[in-house]
C-alpha cells in the first residue's frame, strides 16, 4: 500500500542526527568567525593602522632622478611620460626618527623613493611644473608649520604618510 500524498516525511535516527551534526557545525563556524574577527583580526589591524603624530617639514629637495609614468589621452592613445622625484622629508612627534612623507597608500606602492607622483601628463615639462608647484608648497606654505600624519613602527619607522589608512595594504598583502 502507498503512502498518502502529503504525508510528512519521518526521519530516521541517523538522519535526524545528521542534520542537527551540521546545523551545529555551522552555527559554531560563525560564532568562530565572529570569536576571530572581533577579539584578534580587529586589534591587530587597528595597531598595524597608522599612527597619529605631528610632523614638521624637514627639508623638501628633488634628487634629480626621473620616473615614467603612463597616460591616457582617449580610448586607443596611450603612452608614457616621465616626472621628477619629490622627496618631502619631515620628523615627526613619535620619534625622532627622519622619514620619508608619502601622499597616500597608492603612492606609497607605485613609488616609495618619492613623496609625490602628478598626475600623468603627455609632456615631460608639465609634469615638472606640476612636481614644482608642490615642492613650492610645501617649502612655502607647510614649511615649519606642525601638521597631522600618520606612522607605523611596526613597519617602518622611515616612513609616514597623510592618510591613516596608509599602511594596511602593505600589511595585509606581505
Amino acid at each position: 500500500m502507498a503512502k498518502p500524498r502529503g504525508a510528512p516525511y519521518e526521519y530516521t535516527e541517523a538522519e535526524d542526527k545528521s542534520i542537527r551534526l551540521g546545523l551545529f557545525l555551522i552555527v559554531s563556524g560563525v560564532v568562530a568567525l565572529f570569536v576571530l574577527g572581533f577579539c584578534w583580526l580587529s586589534p591587530a589591524l587597528r595597531e598595524l593602522q597608522g599612527q597619529t603624530a605631528r610632523c614638521t617639514v624637514l627639508s623638501v629637495q628633488q634628487p634629480g632622478e626621473l620616473f615614467e609614468c603612463t597616460f591616457s589621452c582617449g580610448a586607443a592613445c596611450r603612452g608614457t611620460a616621465l616626472y621628477p622625484c619629490l622627496q618631502v622629508y619631515v620628523s615627526h612627534s613619535a620619534s625622532a626618527a627622519r622619514a620619508l612623507l608619502h601622499h597616500d597608500e597608492h603612492q606609497l606602492l607605485a613609488n616609495p623613493k618619492c613623496s609625490f607622483i602628478p598626475p600623468c601628463a603627455r609632456e615631460n615639462q608639465k609634469n615638472s611644473e606640476i612636481v614644482a608647484h608642490w615642492q613650492e608648497y610645501w617649502k612655502e606654505e607647510v614649511g615649519s608649520q606642525p601638521f597631522t600624519c600618520y606612522f607605523n613602527q611596526h613597519l617602518s619607522r622611515n616612513v609616514g604618510c597623510e592618510s591613516q589608512n596608509c599602511f594596511l595594504h602593505s600589511v595585509l598583502h606581505c
